[in-house]
């Protein structure tokens, strides 16, 4: 069963506080909120994620090795094309090779 008064890190008795003013109270919205700021609030029992801004320096630091990382595959990638024109053209030119097709 779905129980709020958990979702929400209530105790029991800022529960049975909450049921009784809704209750009495024909604006149940608005006497929970305020028994709940009146009251102790629940959140330093619970362990949430701080969420925190985007970190400037991190950013750069980690855009700055991703950049350099495909920088490397990309003159890695090029490299390796430079060295098959190069095989080829030293092929061609010793006459081992030939883009003339032979009949």
């Amino acid at each position: 069963m779905y129980n709020l008064a958990d979702k929400l890190g209530l105790t029991e008795s800022m529960a049975r506080e909450a049921r009784i003013e809704r209750k009495e109270s024909p604006n149940f919205a608005a006497s929970a909120s305020q028994s709940l700021r009146s009251s102790e609030m629940a959140g330093h029992k619970v362990a949430h994620a701080t969420l925190k801004g985007p970190s400037v320096v991190k950013e750069i630091i980690i855009g700055a090795v991703l950049g350099l990382a495909a920088g490397g595959l990309w003159k890695m990638h090029h490299w390796n094309e430079q060295r098959k024109v190069r095989t080829f053209y030293d092929l061609l030119e010793k006459g081992e090779i030939s883009v003339v097709a032979e009949e």
